[in-house]
């Protein structure tokens, strides 16, 4: 039974961030962008379960946003790494107004080097500090904005005796 529970759960969390991302594909895709979706990049405080349903998730939206053509494949491949490397240094965190710096600094990294590096043609030749900078704000949004309010009421609804799992 404990083990239906954690696959229901990482798929809830999955299933969430996918249709968050899909909800708002104007905010969602893009060089500079604010995952409304990325709020929940906190969840993996709360249970370890979230660290696989982040990462399904993403790999999900991004999958989906190939084949709407509004990414590439190298999204897949690179956002769900960042996610996952971001969820699982979430989850070793135990202080909570540092918990969206993985995500922040992952995404930033990772992502601003796919853009510069992979994505954007060198006739658009974008400095790596500017995309690192852009993919960065748009997550600070996201995570601290979103995510932190999103945290609170976890914290309320969960308590903290939770987070252990």
């Amino acid at each position: 039974m404990k083990k239906t529970s954690y696959l229901a759960r990482c798929a809830l969390i999955a299933a969430a961030y996918a249709v968050l991302t899909l909800a708002f594909p104007a905010f969602s895709y893009g060089p500079i962008q604010v995952r409304i979706s990325e709020a929940l990049c906190i969840l993996p405080f709360f249970m370890g379960e979230a660290v696989w349903g982040l990462t399904v998730g993403c790999f999900i939206a991004n999958l989906i946003g190939v084949s709407f053509g509004v990414t590439l494949p190298w999204d897949v491949l690179i956002g769900t790494f960042a996610t996952f490397v971001a969820a699982y240094i979430t989850r070793k965190i135990r202080i909570k107004w540092l918990l969206p710096i993985p995500t922040i600094v992952s995404n930033a990294v990772l992502i601003g080097m796919m853009l510069t590096y992979i994505i954007l043609p060198e006739s658009e030749a974008v400095p790596l500090w500017y995309n690192m900078l852009t993919v960065g704000l748009g997550e600070l949004i996201a995570c601290y904005a979103l995510g932190m309010p999103l945290f609170a009421v976890f914290e309320r609804v969960f308590g903290r005796e939770n987070n252990e799992s």
